[in-house]
């Protein structure tokens, strides 16, 4: 009887072992179709409407407590793969939880990865050339200098932010503004922006913060410095709207705060605005961004040195780990690797033509 069990579940685990390699064949099949592509983005749309209306109300992440949950099965499971008498039963259990979050995962978002990309809608579509991107440097140098001035900072100098609600209201006013010719999703205008369970984890990974497809929640890290958290809002609700790639969340958070007349939300998207230019411009003339640096204005540079202070507070292997694994992920989902903005500052320099 146990031999025909072993069988039995040694079949099971055949059978979910080909399901997975079908569900890899056929999302691959249908990442090459374009009426496919599109069927996932009205896919999207609905799920995405529905899964806001369900968990938007509830004040702390949904989809973190899945992670937990998920976490501590597969936890349980590994540990069982070096019990002899648990070994298989546990191995079928973990092959039929990946099969099952891996087709939720691609029907709900993967697919989206393979829209077609933000910079084929721009009429101007020319490599990103480093001297235009100097003079829009200096320009949104400009810019951060005059809106800092239009902010609050706490006794040490350093930018706060005074109401992260009217933030988060704004971020949802400026989605309906898009271009259409950018954007033709919608925006349902439903707040659904949560501080993420795993804050403390986070600030060792570099992960500022991230979209649930399970739930369509966006999920920021409450601990970063306040320069960094409006804009940061702005990206991960971009792929609340079904921006996939990273680079293009980045670009449509652009969009929505550097238009804004939020002062907080405008300040924190011209500042990373400058900084990914900056990156861009310094392997090409390290003397310019030095000079642009210097440039800043004492509440900017005071601004930067906190920012700095948190990333070396939080440096370790966990930031390590994570930017290898972030790095993979983005290669594998038809996008850049986490080293480069490049894509970025195309889509700027092009759009700011």
């Amino acid at each position: 009887m146990h031999t025909k069990n072993k069988l039995h579940i040694y079949k099971k685990k055949r059978f979910w072992a080909g399901v997975l390699l079908a569900q890899f064949l056929l999302f691959y099949v249908c990442s090459k179709s374009g009426v496919m592509i599109s069927f996932f983005e009205s896919f999207f749309e609905l799920q995405k409407e529905t899964h806001q209306a369900l968990f938007s109300w509830i004040p702390f992440s949904i989809g973190d407590l899945i992670y937990i949950v998920l976490g501590v099965f597969l936890l349980y499971y590994c540990i069982s793969l070096f019990r002899k008498q648990r070994r298989h039963g546990s191995m079928l259990k973990i092959l039929i939880i990946i099969n099952i979050f891996y087709f939720i995962y691609q029907a709900f978002w993967g697919m989206l990865y393979f829209q077609t990309p933000i910079i084929k809608k721009l009429s101007s579509q020319k490599e990103p050339d480093v001297k235009r991107a100097k003079q829009l440097a200096l320009s949104y140098l400009e810019k951060c200098r005059v809106t800092r001035q239009s902010v609050r900072e706490d006794s040490k100098g350093i930018f706060i932010i005074t109401n992260l609600d009217s933030i988060q209201q704004e971020i949802l006013r400026q989605q309906s503004k898009l271009p259409s010719y950018i954007s033709n999703k919608k925006a349902p205008q439903i707040l659904d922006i949560k501080p993420s369970l795993f804050k403390n984890v986070m600030s060792f990974t570099g992960i500022l913060g991230y979209y649930n497809p399970f739930t369509a929640e966006a999920q920021y890290n409450s601990e970063l410095p306040h320069t960094f958290i409006p804009f940061t809002t702005a990206h991960e609700t971009s792929h609340q709207l079904g921006f996939a790639r990273e680079q293009e969340a980045n670009f449509v958070g652009y969009l929505i705060g550097v238009h804004s007349s939020n002062p907080e939300l405008r300040y924190s998207t011209e500042f990373f605005t400058l900084k990914s230019l900056l990156r861009f411009i310094v392997e090409e003339d390290p003397e310019f961004v030095k000079n642009v640096l210097h440039q800043y204005s004492p509440a900017m540079k005071r601004d930067r040195m906190h920012e700095k202070n948190f990333v070396l507070s939080h440096q370790g292997w966990l930031d390590d780990f994570f930017g290898y694994t972030n790095n993979l992920f983005l290669k594998s989902n038809q996008q850049e690797g986490s080293v480069t903005y490049s894509y970025f500052i195309d889509l700027l320099l092009n759009y700011e033509k």
